[in-house]
């Protein structure tokens, strides 16, 4: 190793298995993972689920204070399948989709 040069640290990229778009602008995001979660009455967080519902918001991974993006809750869903999940928030609609490897 030279003297003064810092050695390089190898960062392991995570694969991107979500995408989610916003209906009105195009706006897309992509994470290796997502959650939906659950909220108190005061807007506080309640609970993690797996699956989408009427009142939880999503939000895509890293899952820590740097998180992909966050939802408004759900106030309507319009498709839910494993691949595909289309529905509105108190202020958008987004199409979240499994991206598939080729």
């Amino acid at each position: 190793m030279i003297t003064g040069v810092q050695p390089k640290i190898l960062l392991e990229q995570e694969e991107m298995n979500w995408e989610l778009v916003r209906a009105h602008d195009g706006l897309t995001k992509r994470s290796s993972k997502i959650l939906w979660i659950g909220w108190n009455e005061d807007g506080t967080f309640k609970d993690k689920h797996d699956t989408p519902e009427i009142e939880r918001s999503l939000i895509m991974s890293p899952f820590n204070q740097f998180f992909t993006w966050q939802t408004t809750t759900i106030t309507e869903l319009i498709e839910a399948t494993d691949d595909l999940i289309r529905f509105k928030t108190r202020n958008s609609e987004y199409e979240l989709r499994k991206i598939v490897k080729i």
